[in-house]
């Protein structure tokens, strides 16, 4: 199966889902984009990369290369190779100097990971067709303007909203943050609970 090779295009706030954000990645020498949902945590560790931003402590993806290296692991690419629902599944191509070994990721941890080692980010065709735009003009937040958001808006609280929700409503979330693998959130959530059940 022919692979389509994709590039980082933009990150936006998500319209439809609350404290999240959307990667946008285009298709090289064509005008599709494929939208993906990730956590805020995900987008900023992206676009603290791509803004060359130096964060006093390593980030958990900078942990990973700094591993990988000093085991003469690379990272070949990054390749989005399903889609079930609104879920894509992702996985890394490893080498490290005599065997390549695929190694199944989060699609937003490959992304943050690609960018660190400079690796390609490829796609199947029919995932293009299935969850591909095509956008004129520019509907995203492109990645250069990003900075000062990312570090206002990301990393406000997650659980700011958290304590205007039901019981009820906050299960419902929680969830749907564990089929979504947006495990962060689903930690402030459940801390969220947590708490309610000693108070």
């Amino acid at each position: 199966m022919e692979k389509i090779r994709l590039n980082i295009v933009g990150l936006s706030y998500s319209q439809t889902h609350t404290g999240s954000c959307a990667l946008v990645l285009g298709e090289v020498n064509g005008q599709r984009h494929l939208p993906i949902v990730i956590g805020g945590f995900e987008a900023q560790a992206i676009s603290i990369e791509i803004e060359k931003m130096t964060p006093t402590r390593p980030l958990t993806h900078d942990l990973f290369k700094t591993f990988a290296e000093c085991y003469g692991i690379s990272l070949q690419e990054v390749l989005i190779y399903n889609l079930a629902g609104s879920i894509f599944y992702a996985k890394l191509i490893c080498f490290d100097g005599k065997k390549t070994t695929e190694i199944d990721a989060r699609t937003s941890d490959a992304v943050a990971l690609a960018v660190r080692f400079e690796c390609p980010i490829y796609t199947y065709e029919f995932i293009l067709a299935t969850a591909g735009t095509i956008t004129e003009g520019t509907e995203s937040a492109h990645l250069e303007n990003l900075t000062t958001e990312i570090q206002s808006t990301l990393l406000q609280p997650a659980n700011a909203n958290l304590s205007k929700l039901s019981t009820e409503e906050l299960q419902k979330n929680l969830e749907k943050a564990l089929v979504q693998e947006a495990y962060e959130k689903a930690a402030t959530i459940r801390d969220e609970l947590d708490k309610r059940k000693l108070s």
